[in-house]
This record gives C-alpha cells, structure tokens and sequence, in this order.
C-alpha cells in the first residue's frame, strides 16, 4: 500500500512541507482516484454478442474486465463498452446479466434479485422483435421495463436508467416467414424504436432511447453495410449480420458498442480514433470503424425519429 505509507508521511509534515508535499502528490498521482460509475447491462443475446455461426471473439472479450452476474464468464458488448471507455480516460464498473431469447419480462421475473442493487446507470434492451408472440407490440415492453425501473429506482434515487432499442433482423425482412416481410429493411428498427419510446414515455424513471437499430440503417443507408446478405455482399462492403441474417457480426456488435458508448459518455465516438484498441482486437480495418464511428456519431447527433 505505497499510497497509504506516502499519506501518514504527509500527516507527520509541518504545515510548509506539508503544502508543498501534497501538489508533489498530486503531481505524482497520489491523490485518491475518483470513484468509478457503477452501469449494468440487462440484455439477451444481442447484448452478449451471440456470434451465431461465426468465432465468438466479441462473447468472449475481455471478460475479466467486466462482471457478469450470472457467472457464464461473457464479456460481450459490455466489455466492448468498458475498453472504450478506458481508452477515453473514463471510469466505468462495468456489470452484465443476459440470458438467451427473451424479454425484460423473464429478467424481472427470474432475475430480480440478482440485478437489483445501487447501480448509478442500467441499460435495458429487450427481446428483438418486442413481444415474441405479437412482434411490434410494446405492451410487454412498456409494462416490465416500467416495473425494473422502479426496481432500480428504490435502490438509487438518482440511477438514470436508458432503453436499448436493436436493429431490423434480415431474416424477419427478407424471408417470407417473418413479420416484416415485403417492408424495407430500414422499418424493423423504426418500429421497434416506437416500441422503445412508446416504453419511455411510460415511466418518468426512464431517461432516454439508445438508438443502436438506427445507427445500422445509417450504415445501411451510407452504403458501407450490405443490405441483404441473402443475394450476397456488395463489393467494398461490410455485412452487419452474423451468419444467421439475424444476430449481429463483429462489424454489428462493434457499432452497437459505439452508440452505447457515444450515448452512455456523451463522448463523440469519432473521438476513439480509427486505429482504436477494440476494432484492432476484432479485427476491424482502420477505414471501417472509422466509417462506423461516423455513423454511430450521425445518429447520436440527430434528432430521435418518433
């Protein structure tokens, strides 16, 4: 403990060295650090990275860096979160608790008490397409993301707790089995976006929509995501989908990331820089996550579309 053994030192000081000995401390770091904002992610698949047929490099990223509740040992995109806010000198105590396939509704009623405690932020993103049975409707969404926040609320007063809303899932818009067959690929997330607000609206204890969906239709709409990865990906293009057109790639999950980061920090994502740690660690060409920082930064930058 040099830190303590430095600071009984600066006790036993007179009052002249003792000024002088704590701007030497300062300068030397040895002033207590600020206390790290506790955040917990509650999530499903979408929120650990599923790579879905491809190598589970963002499931298992990092994990030591991040707590995960359920003792799985996933790193996920928290640990994506976590690395970028270190980079930005930022400090965050980074928690997580996912489980496969479902909705807020079975976090609240199989996980409530190992989630609930005094976190300062919680992210809550819910099941892909909302409601399992009725794809669209919010009323699930709206009822237990209203339930945990006042879960969380009696914990911490002042937790500010924020929605996660996902992207348009291919399968469910190209295949003719889904439920947004024959629409454009664009309108899942804006529909799930709705889904999101209509759930914020609904509770003064929840502080905002992170729009992760809608940074990945600007990325579809700037051309650098391929919109269908049914007929192929275009030339020069990233395909944001893991190999089940449904959960995200490495390229998806790294831009959900940004937008969380952009959205938790209120930093410019643009701001990690192209050759940043965790695209590196993925494998992400410099040009790409530079481009998909700027899509993640348009859309923290424009107006929420209702």
């Amino acid at each position: 403990m040099p830190v303590v053994r430095d600071l009984r030192r600066l006790l036993t000081c007179s009052p002249a060295r003792l000024s002088a000995a704590l701007l030497a401390a300062c300068a030397l770091g040895l002033a207590a650090p600020a206390s790290a904002t506790t955040i917990l992610f509650i999530g499903n698949s979408f929120t650990y990275g599923d790579p879905a047929g491809a190598k589970p490099i963002v499931k298992f990223y990092r994990p030591d860096t991040v707590t995960d509740l359920n003792g799985s040992g996933i790193g996920g995109v928290p640990a994506l979160f976590k690395a970028m806010t270190e980079q930005a000198g930022l400090h965050y105590d980074v928690s997580l608790e996912t489980m496969p396939g479902i909705g807020l509704d079975e976090h609240y009623n199989k996980k409530l008490a190992t989630i609930v405690k005094p976190f300062d932020r919680v992210l809550m993103q819910s099941y892909s397409t909302i409601d399992k049975s009725r794809p669209g409707n919010p009323e699930m969404l709206i009822k237990y993301s209203g339930l945990l926040a006042q879960a969380f609320h009696e914990k911490n007063p002042r937790v500010r707790i924020m929605l996660v809303s996902t992207w348009s899932r291919a399968d469910q818009t190209w295949k003719w089995t889904g439920s947004w067959y024959g629409q454009s690929i664009y309108q899942m997330a804006m529909d799930v976006r709705r889904g999101y607000d209509a759930a914020d609206a609904a509770s003064d204890l929840i502080d905002g929509v992170i729009p992760v969906g809608e940074a990945w239709n600007r990325a579809i709409a700037g051309d650098l995501a391929d919109p269908n990865p049914y007929d192929g990906i275009g030339p020069g293009q990233i395909n944001l989908w893991a190999p089940d057109n449904y959960h995200g790639s490495i390229h998806g999950y790294y831009l959900e990331a940004l937008t969380i980061f952009g959205s938790v920090t209120g930093k410019d994502p643009r701001s990690l820089g192209a050759d940043e740690r965790v695209a590196r660690d993925l494998g992400i060409d410099p040009s790409v996550a530079g481009a998909l920082q700027g899509f993640a930064a348009a859309q923290l930058a424009s107006r929420p579309r209702r």
